[in-house]
């Protein structure tokens, strides 16, 4: 189901928690909530529709996934860009990766994403 946009930066800011089989429909969630806003968004944070939940979505080209409890491995070529967010007005300047290695637990299966240039910026803005 799609869901309404968080935008309370105190929210926003707070901790998330570790996803749990209980959260599969938020997965569903967000996918929805995703693919409507695909023209001017590539993923998107559980705390985005109002959940601290570990769980992101993302869109790389035709496709969308989920990651549930990402985690950072590693990180190489910092550089410095500028990006908006859906649950926040305008643009902010930010670091982020050429490259990441991310761990995520789906179905109680550890998967690892290599991720390059645009798909590492998407990733990092969500996890960072």
């Amino acid at each position: 189901m799609v869901k309404k946009i968080m935008r309370d930066p105190l929210f926003l800011a707070q901790k998330s928690t570790e996803a749990t089989e209980a959260d599969k429909q938020l997965i569903t969630d967000l996918l929805d909530t995703l693919r409507v806003n695909l023209d001017h968004c590539v993923g998107m944070a559980a705390n985005m529709i109002g959940v601290k939940k570990n769980i992101i979505v993302v869109a790389a080209g035709p496709f969308q996934f989920a990651m549930v409890n990402p985690v950072i491995t590693k990180k190489t070529g910092a550089f410095q860009t500028e990006e908006g967010c859906l649950s926040l007005e305008g643009t902010r300047p930010c670091t982020r990766y050429k490259e990441l290695a991310i761990l995520s637990d789906r179905n109680r299966i550890m998967q690892k994403h290599d991720l390059e240039e645009t798909n590492a910026r998407w990733n990092e803005y969500l996890n960072g």
